[in-house]
């Protein structure tokens, strides 16, 4: 695919002056140059165009906010000048897989002040004796040359940076938040506690009752039981009495 029809494909539909990021890798630009990319594209922060077949970066457009630039797998040799005319805020430059001989022709970065880490990998620079102290000597505003500083320390991801940030501030909340939600917590156990006991006590209170109750009731029965019980044998010694007199009456009949 041709870049112009690229860069009107990853629009989608967008105003330019609404794009951030533009990824046109692979693509095939016109006679080594680029197409399609104008100063509309005003609030582009990352731009890659790798592996395009460019040989020059004559037609680059001023892009005042573009921060990342990747320009690997092409045929660039020279003519990096305009870097620091359009895009003097780059911070990271990838030239690796192109034609960079030589430390003159790195010396054009110079005008980049912002510029902290450039990829070199596979380019025919990397062969010269003491490449890297050249290069950070010519280059004194950059910390990391094909990812790694003066003193060989690796240069962070800066993806990975951000994903960390993000996952710390999840798991951490907002400040106050944790405490708040502890001192919730803490108050919420303390009224079931104190709603637990007066519980229990209430129960404990009913029960004693129901006993109470209960002993008065059969307390009552027992009483009418042996009421009852005192009754009839009452009834049964009257009744003794009267048969009494009239077995007497017979005997003396006999």
């Amino acid at each position: 695919m041709e870049m112009k029809k690229r860069v009107n494909l990853e629009l989608r539909n967008k105003a330019p002056g609404e794009v951030s990021e533009l990824v046109l890798d692979n693509c095939r630009s016109n006679n080594g140059e680029i197409e399609g990319l104008t100063e509309s594209f005003k609030e582009l922060e990352f731009l890659s165009m790798a592996n395009v077949e460019l040989t020059s970066l004559a037609k680059l457009p001023a892009l005042g906010k573009l921060r990342k630039l990747e320009l690997s797998d092409n045929s660039i040799s020279g003519g990096l000048e305009i870097l620091a005319e359009k895009c003097p805020n780059l911070t990271y430059l990838n030239l690796s897989g192109n034609k960079i001989k030589d430390l003159g022709t790195v010396e054009a970065l110079q005008n980049l002040k912002n510029l902290k880490s450039l990829d070199m990998f596979n380019c025919e620079i990397t062969n010269l004796e003491d490449y890297r102290e050249s290069v950070f000597d010519l280059l004194s505003q950059i910390t990391f040359l094909d990812g790694f500083d003066q003193e060989d320390n690796e240069a962070p991801d800066s993806e990975e940076e951000e994903e960390d940030d993000d996952d710390d501030e999840d798991e951490a909340g907002p400040p106050g938040e944790y405490d708040e939600a502890s001192d919730l917590g803490e108050e919420e156990e303390e009224e079931e506690e104190e709603v637990g006991l007066s519980y229990l006590m209430k129960e404990g209170i009913q029960d004693e009752e129901d006993d109470d109750d209960y002993v008065e009731e059969g307390g009552d029965e027992g009483e009418e039981e042996e009421e009852e019980e005192e009754e009839t044998e009452e009834g049964v010694q009257g009744e003794k009495r009267k048969r009494d007199p009239e077995d007497e009456g017979d005997e003396d009949d006999d």
